[in-house]
């Protein structure tokens, strides 16, 4: 059992450890962190972009600023909060996973990606989804 939560405990600890970073540095400054390679080449917003921002500005408790740099950041959390603890509850009790997402539910990932990052560089919906 120790060992089966191994995994989710790094993850945890990786992404506490990420977050920390994030939050004790500036990414609204320049320099601090690089260039989204996507929006450098191309001059489009992918659809990480503003997540470092988004994240700084959650570790500060600002929901609204997070909001405004990455709000599909803000409606995936709680999935993958849960889906996390999904995972660490099963690492402790020892029980297998039981299904794998069916494809019907990684289409739906697949289209909500694409619809956004392409919402997100047209014009008239840039000023609620852009950076």
């Amino acid at each position: 059992m120790r060992r089966a939560l191994l995994a989710p405990l790094t993850m945890a600890a990786a992404a506490s450890a990420a977050a920390i970073v994030v939050g004790a540095s500036n990414p609204y400054e320049p320099g601090h962190f690089p260039t989204c390679p996507v929006l450098a080449l191309t001059g489009f917003f992918c659809t990480g972009c503003g997540t470092l921002r988004a994240v700084h500005s959650l570790v500060h408790l600002d929901l609204a600023g997070a909001w405004d740099m990455n709000p599909l950041l803000l409606l995936l959390a709680p999935f993958a909060v849960a889906t996390w603890v999904a995972w660490t509850v099963r690492a402790w009790t020892g029980r297998p996973r039981r299904w794998a997402a069916p494809p019907w539910a990684l289409t739906t990932v697949l289209v909500v990606l694409v619809a956004f990052t392409v919402g997100r560089n047209v014009p008239a919906l840039a000023p609620w989804l852009a950076p």
